[in-house]
């Protein structure tokens, strides 16, 4: 959330959104346990402007195809709620990591090579998440990967535009925040 807030605030000046995070336990919930959480979130004394979903395509279930899929599958469960907002990391949240691939080589002290391609396209049975474990259990620090410790190294002192440009799911994750919610120019 600190890279994120540090990028949206060079974006939106004095128009940044108070952006709260509501955490699941793991996973996105499904259908109508999503419509009733969603509802919840718009409505009350404490309710949110919008609501804003991000999920893995990977789960630990086959919920989803890919990251359009889930993204129609959440819109059709939330009721097409206008200020409902789907988003979906292609695989896994790892991939918007990829761009980033010599500081993972740094942390790692891995040689691993870069994976190819556009980022949110690697996969090929082995998911950005898994190259991650991979090139620190390689490297020579010999440690395990942890996306909640070293998704934030790995991102520090970064320019999320660099994922940004390469992504283009997370490139929609934040034009919605920039665009859609706050009127600014999307980023092109």
């Amino acid at each position: 959330m600190p890279i994120l807030r540090r990028f949206l605030e060079n974006h939106l000046k004095d128009d940044m959104p108070k952006l709260k995070p509501v955490v699941e336990d793991g996973r996105v919930p499904k259908g109508d346990k999503l419509k009733r959480k969603v509802e919840t979130l718009l409505s009350g004394a404490d309710a949110f402007d919008h609501v804003i979903a991000l999920t893995d395509v990977y789960t630990g279930n086959q919920d989803f195809d890919d990251g359009n899929d889930a993204i129609q599958k959440m819109n059709f469960w939330a009721g097409g709620e206008p200020r409902f907002h789907p988003h979906a990391a292609q695989h896994d949240f790892e991939a918007w990591l990829l761009p980033y691939w010599d500081k993972v080589k740094v942390l790692s002290k891995s040689n691993m090579a870069k994976p190819f391609g556009n980022p949110e396209d690697v996969n090929h049975g082995n998911p950005p998440a898994y190259r991650l474990k991979q090139a620190y259990r390689q490297g020579d620090t010999r440690k395990d990967y942890k996306k909640t410790v070293d998704a934030g190294k790995i991102l520090a002192g970064e320019d999320l535009g660099v994922a940004v440009a390469a992504c283009p799911h997370l490139k929609a994750f934040v034009n919605t925040i920039i665009h859609t919610i706050c009127g600014k120019p999307a980023i092109p």
